[in-house]
């Protein structure tokens, strides 16, 4: 028997759904609001939700990721009156089973619903596989909601054969995540090769890939393997495939189908049994509708896709990476031990790091040179530009009421009312983020130390736009 939760302000579709469900030997719970909904999905396991979209408190669809970060992470089907493709397509990109009208018939509501019930079911029982082995994360640190889905989708394709394409923005671990594939493999045994396709010289790019014999070309005084044959019984990463050659595209895309090349010069062809990874950060769609790259080729390489989050997207594995980065920094450079304060960190998660990971490994770095033998790492110890555009972004988004400083003479006044509100506005901001973080991000315990409901917690998180 599974556990259906309904979210619909309609006590009518809520009665409806619910007999529909219980016909089918399921639980069914409803409740009538986001902050409800929110309450319930997260205080008790269910498998599935029905999601309506326009809700008296908000749209159903922001409700998406507190649900996928769920432990119990039920399958969505969202439900709307009003046809909407826009609505569509951001619903099944957030993680949505399912995207229905209320209209819908009694039958292909209950399709979806099975469905769903299905695909759980067999989900479930392959991650209870997964977890009999531990995933080799190959240095990727974190463990945020946005992390755990591309780590889950590493888990899936580690365990086939199939081709698989990374997308990200640029610094974000294409290659991390890519060995972690590897190593997750039955072929971890083999060879790991990385092919940096911005680095091809358009001359020698055939010979680097497919090797070459004995006097094939001027100065090829021996015969070499390519990196194609290198990657036998392993693994073949091309990084950034956006810049392969045109020149060579259509070659490659022979080498995929048969597993087969002939090296330059060579008079025979030589097999390689190769997994195939690859990442870019450039729209191939987009270079495809250009002439710029090969839809064929696409085609092949776009088998399993995993898009990994950009660090903005992750902020709650900060503290855990800098930890990770200054340890390693401090061991490489023999220094002792640092601790971080609250502000440096702080100032750390308000970073939009537009280089990502990358960016922030080097700003660990440049800041452990900074503090040297100091033992705790501050502001001061980060980049100026950093720090200028951290300062920038919050002085923007402060009130002229905020930045009015008692006893100091100069500056518009504000009304009394407006002050004393701004006062009680911040206070209670800065004391949900110390809540959670005495609770570490535990909701239950959050209530039991504030003395606050569940209810009335997730209301007060909303009011300040707080995520865990």
């Amino acid at each position: 028997m599974a556990k259906i939760l309904i979210i619909d302000d309609d006590d009518m579709i809520c009665a409806t759904l619910s007999r529909l469900i219980r016909h089918k030997g399921h639980e069914a719970t409803s409740v009538l609001s986001l902050a409800e909904g929110g309450v319930e999905a997260t205080a008790h396991p269910y498998d599935v939700v029905f999601l309506d979209v326009r809700l008296p408190d908000g749209n159903g669809l922001d409700l998406l990721p507190r649900i996928a970060a769920i432990p119990s992470s039920p399958e969505v089907i969202i439900m709307t009156g009003f046809g909407d493709s826009n609505g569509a397509e951001l619903a099944i990109k957030s993680g949505a089973w399912d995207y229905i009208e209320k209209e819908s018939s009694v039958k292909e509501i209950t399709l979806s619903l099975e469905r769903a019930l299905q695909y759980r079911q067999e989900k479930l029982a392959g991650a209870r596989s997964r977890q009999r082995e531990t995933l080799q994360r190959s240095g990727i640190v974190g463990t945020s909601p946005a992390l755990g889905a591309s780590l889950d989708a590493v888990a899936e394709a580690a365990g086939s054969e199939v081709n698989v394409f990374i997308v990200g923005e640029t610094g974000t671990g294409k290659e991390l995540f890519a060995r972690a594939i590897h190593d997750n493999s039955r072929r971890a045994r083999g060879n790991f090769i990385v092919v940096d396709c911005t680095a091809l010289p358009e001359t020698l790019v055939e010979s680097l890939l497919f090797g070459h014999e004995k006097g094939a070309f001027t100065g090829a005084d021996k015969s070499r393997d390519g990196l194609v044959r290198q990657a036998h019984c392993g693994t073949l990463f091309l990084d950034e495939v956006g810049e392969l050659p045109a020149v060579l595209q259509k070659s490659f895309l022979r080498v995929l189908q048969e597993r087969r090349f002939r090296p330059l010069g060579g008079d025979k062809e030589i097999a390689s049994d190769f997994r195939l990874v690859v990442a870019t950060n450039r729209d191939l769609d987009a270079m495809v509708a250009q002439g710029a790259f090969r839809e064929d080729l696409l085609f092949r390489l776009r088998s399993y896709i995993i898009e990994l989050p950009p660090l903005r997207q992750r902020s709650e594995d900060i503290p855990a990476l800098a930890r990770h980065y200054a340890d390693r920094f401090c061991a490489r450079y023999s220094l002792g031990e640092k601790r971080f304060s609250p502000e440096f960190l702080q100032t750390l998660t308000a970073y939009p790091w537009p280089g990502n990971v990358r960016e922030f490994v080097s700003t660990m770095e440049q800041a452990l040179a900074a503090a040297h033998q100091e033992s705790t790492l501050f502001p001061k110890h980060l980049p100026t530009g950093i720090r200028v555009q951290v300062s920038r972004a919050a002085f923007a988004h402060e009130s002229p009421t905020v930045r009015y400083k008692a006893g100091v003479p100069g500056g518009a006044l504000p009304r009394l009312q407006e002050y004393r509100e701004a006062i009680y506005r911040n206070a209670e901001n800065q004391y949900l983020h110390d809540l959670l973080e005495r609770a570490e991000q535990n909701i239950p315990t959050a209530c039991q130390l504030s003395g606050l409901s569940q209810s009335r917690l997730y209301a007060l998180l909303k009011k300040h736009d707080i995520v865990r």
